[in-house]
């Protein structure tokens, strides 16, 4: 199952997911000016960023609304992107955040999930209904596909709706992790977790260890660090020893060169020290 790849790939590597929310302003301007198209210059950006990371990532988030932004070029540079990941053996998030229902739906998971765009996993948002989450299980239980659905989300505005509280004390999106959690079980690979995972942002971490301990056999995509304010030890919170969880840096990595004024350093090199920052950090929080 995918999900026990994932797994494997978090023991073996780390829990890092590089994070190619690849803005043509991130692009430095020598590789820019140096390629003939925004498809060339985008595609050779995060080609470079995935070569210098690989051996030391867990996986790739591809936030698909910077390609869109780009028109046909850019969302050719998406796919080229999510072929180059797949060639070099990784593993793929198409952050597209899908929430219809129905024929949509079905559309939308052939879309990301066979031909052009086809990705190992998919964000989707429930808040819709979880109708809107139907039309995918076929893919989960007979294509090797998985799931993050958004659950507790690391923006301020999670609050407008995620945390509204019932009579009983319980927040809104502790009925979606209840709900979520009870169909994920039907698709659990040999390490214990299901395919279908949950978004969980690690910058209000109030509640970690709760949403931990509720879904302990839930697989976590973590955004939320670094750029957006998430530290090693707000993660290492909903981690199960270092796994059970992908954690999401996207500016951090792909903006590090900025970090080096002298620029004797290529951005790629760059890229690959800001990772192995970022591993140590978890590590020593996971050990504490």
């Amino acid at each position: 199952m995918i999900i026990d790849n994932l797994y494997e790939s978090v023991k073996n590597k780390s829990c890092i997911c590089v994070g190619l929310d690849t803005s043509i302003d991130y692009i430095p301007y020598n590789l820019k000016k140096g390629c003939s198209s925004i498809l060339d210059a985008v595609f050779n950006f995060n080609k470079k960023i995935i070569d210098a990371t690989y051996d030391l990532v867990s996986c790739y988030k591809v936030q698909i609304a910077y390609y869109e932004a780009l028109g046909i070029e850019g969302l050719c540079a998406y796919m080229k992107t999510l072929k180059y990941i797949k060639s070099k053996g990784g593993i793929s998030i198409g952050d597209i955040k899908r929430g219809d229902i129905s024929s949509t739906a079905k559309m939308y998971a052939k879309a990301h999930f066979e031909g052009d765009f086809e990705c190992d996993f998919i964000t989707l948002s429930p808040y819709m209904g979880f109708d809107s989450i139907e039309p995918y299980l076929e893919y989960v239980e007979n294509k090797n596909k998985g799931l993050f659905v958004l659950l507790r989300t690391s923006n301020e505005g999670a609050k407008d709706i995620q945390y509204i509280e019932s009579k009983d004390n319980k927040k809104v999106f502790n009925y979606v992790g209840d709900r979520l959690y009870e169909i994920s079980k039907d698709y659990k690979g040999k390490y214990g977790y299901s395919s279908i995972g949950a978004v969980v942002g690690c910058t209000h971490n109030k509640e970690s260890m709760d949403i931990r301990k509720s879904y302990k056999n839930m697989f976590f995509l973590i955004p939320g660090y670094g750029a957006q304010g998430g530290s090693a030890s707000d993660v290492a919170l909903y981690l199960n020893n270092g796994n059970g969880g992908v954690v999401n840096s996207s500016r951090a990595i792909l903006l590090a060169y900025k970090n080096y004024e002298n620029g004797d350093i290529r951005f790629d090199e760059c890229a690959r020290l800001e990772v192995l920052k970022m591993k140590g950090e978890i590590e020593n929080a996971v050990k504490l």
